[in-house]
């Protein structure tokens, strides 16, 4: 099994920075993408942010400039650094991980249970 937690969601001020990590365990042979959703109340859940085993990322263009993400391959985790927040940020957030769990294996999708950020204005 695979299980992906979050942590660091919390309350903050419009201008402040949080971040994120996601932490990533159980039968993984390799993470290929490392990504962030979040999904605002009455809308779609969005991509924020992904980075690929290569280093490759991408960003949502709102969110450029602001949020930066980042691995650590060797504990499979991964980080949103969120700063300059404005309350248009607020927002459920899901770590997400395409990944194989053997040498050959298919990729499987995973999902994070979600972790609250709410920004003031």
């Amino acid at each position: 099994q695979v299980q992906l937690v979050e942590s660091g969601g919390g309350l903050v001020h419009s201008g402040g920075s949080l971040r994120l990590a996601c932490a990533a365990s159980g039968s993984i042979f390799k993470i290929n993408i490392m990504a962030w959703y979040r999904q605002a109340p009455g809308k779609a859940r969005e991509l924020v942010a992904a980075v690929t085993s290569g280093d490759t990322t991408n960003y949502a263009d709102d969110v450029k400039g602001r949020f930066t993400i980042s691995k650590d391959t060797a504990k499979n985790t991964w980080y949103l650094q969120m700063n300059s927040l404005k309350p248009e940020d607020t927002a459920v957030y899901y770590c997400n991980a395409d990944l194989q769990r053997g040498v050959d294996g298919p990729t499987f999708r995973y999902w994070g249970q979600g972790t609250q950020v709410a920004v003031s204005s």
